[in-house]
């Protein structure tokens, strides 16, 4: 028998090459029954690449994602555009505008409120400052680098009162003052992501003397009134190359900055077999067909994700939503779609986000139809609501001739019958129609924000609006 390939002349060498017989009193045994021939370890490489590559890929795309993020959103463009959030290594960068279709830095982007992003790299606890207000909605989300949401600062969670929260890395045991409220998290870097709630044509003035009084520096220099952050960038990921394996380089430099959990380590063990460890990644003594395998995996790896529609979300009159976002125990597919397209994301008891692509026939909705929701009433919320159309290519905001791109609670001149019912007129094509919002021409899909999100929405009484097209 020829032996295609000189790394598996030692394998086959020691093989015993015999076929067993199948269980005379059980079912047919295949692994008995296998020879360990050539094309049989080929074939098996790639498949047990694949396999882990896939795993690999779900398991540890979130972490990558965040990296990329990271350095992104430290990157301030000159000039910032007013609905950038980005800002240096260690500060508070402010959106000081809502997103428009032009904002591209978040998919997804809501409409509703301003926007806030620190990237920290904590060397040393740092203390956020959040000042009062008012009982205006605000939320600032802290999430470790494997996109976990590790904890709530804002409205719902801790109340709007001024106070003074400290992220506490990993590993450290001093003592804080007292007055300070510690946040423990699982990272060396952590990324705090705010919004504060705008009302539809409100003067932003105020808000943006507000944004001002939230600050974010140090322990060692709380006090310090001349404190000046110094300019600080994260180094480089990782080249991509031209091997198509680029995604596992940029993984396992992640890796060193961010240690596996202890509940994965079983897990990442297995990555070991295409050789990502946590002394990084070795390609160059996999055989070509692990190679191929892994190539495979990274374009298999994105539909994986997607699929946790399928089995991590609720699905309610045409509507879709995932629950524990910030929550995510093993489902690594679902934190994977959530580290991606929507980014930032949180969990349903802070905000609620019902999605549709399909009409109430389960047709693509388009631009080319028109469409009405009938609301029975207003969404049950402590907070606010709006719905807001994107376009399903790019998943941005919708340009149109009225500069519209939500409706909700806050919305000037919503017409509202007298029973508290309304309803909702969606397409392209200008209209006088009544609540009218706007479409792009092709593909779109719709989300109803929900901010703190009352019982009847939690538990399913409270019932979700068709969308019907238009005769």
């Amino acid at each position: 028998m020829p032996v295609a390939f000189p790394w598996l002349r030692c394998a086959l060498a020691t093989a015993v090459l015999c076929a067993a017989n199948a269980s005379a009193q059980g079912e047919p045994d295949a692994l008995l029954n296998l020879p360990v021939s050539q094309q049989n370890i080929v074939e098996g490489l790639q498949a047990d690449a694949y396999a882990n590559g896939l795993n690999a890929y779900v398991w540890g795309y979130p972490l990558v994602r965040m990296e990329r993020a990271m350095r992104d959103y430290t990157q301030v463009p000159e000039p910032k555009p007013a609905t950038s959030y980005r800002a240096p290594l260690n500060q508070i960068g402010w959106a000081t505008a809502l997103a428009t279709p032009s904002a591209k830095d978040m998919p997804t982007a809501n409409n509703d409120t301003l926007y806030m992003s620190a990237v920290v790299e904590l060397d040393e606890p740092y203390v956020l400052h959040v000042p009062d207000t008012a009982d205006r909605y605000y939320v600032v989300n802290l999430f470790s680098m494997w996109q976990e949401l590790e904890h709530y600062i804002g409205r719902r969670a801790t109340g709007t009162q001024a106070g003074d929260y400290v992220l506490v890395p990993p590993g450290w045991t001093g003592q804080l003052p007292s007055g300070l409220i510690p946040l423990r998290v699982s990272t060396r870097k952590v990324w705090l992501w705010g919004r504060l709630a705008v009302e539809q044509g409100e003067n932003l003035a105020p808000l943006h003397a507000l944004q001002q009084q939230f600050s974010l520096r140090p322990l060692s220099q709380r006090d310090n009134p001349n404190y000046t952050p110094p300019v600080r960038s994260l180094a480089p990921l990782p080249a991509m190359g031209d091997d198509g394996l680029g995604f596992y380089r940029q993984l396992a430099a992640a890796l060193k900055d961010n240690p596996v959990a202890p509940k994965d380590e079983g897990l990442f063990a297995q990555f070991r077999r295409f050789g990502l460890s946590a002394q990084g990644f070795d390609p160059s003594r996999l055989a070509p067909p692990q190679k191929e395998g892994l190539r495979r995996a990274l374009e298999d790896g994105p539909k994986v994700a997607v699929s946790a529609v399928a089995t991590a979300a609720v699905q309610r009159n045409g509507w879709t939503w995932a629950t524990g976002l910030d929550n995510f125990g093993s489902n690594y597919p679902l934190r994977a779609l959530v580290a991606g397209p929507y980014l930032g994301g949180q969990g349903e008891q802070e905000a609620l986000y019902p999605m549709r692509s399909t009409d109430a026939q389960g047709q693509q909705l388009s631009g080319a139809r028109q469409y009405v929701i009938r609301f029975k009433g207003a969404p049950p919320v402590d907070a606010f609501w709006s719905l807001t159309a994107y376009n399903a290519q790019d998943k941005m905001l919708v340009e149109n001739p009225i500069a519209r791109y939500k409706l909700g609670s806050d919305t000037p001149g919503l017409k509202v019958n007298g029973d508290g019912s309304f309803t909702v007129t969606l397409q392209a094509r200008q209209t006088d129609a009544d609540n009218w919002l706007p479409t792009p021409e092709g593909p779109f899909y719709l989300i109803l924000r929900l901010y703190q999100p009352r019982a009847a929405v939690l538990d399913g009484h409270y019932e979700l609006p068709q969308v019907e097209v238009m005769q």
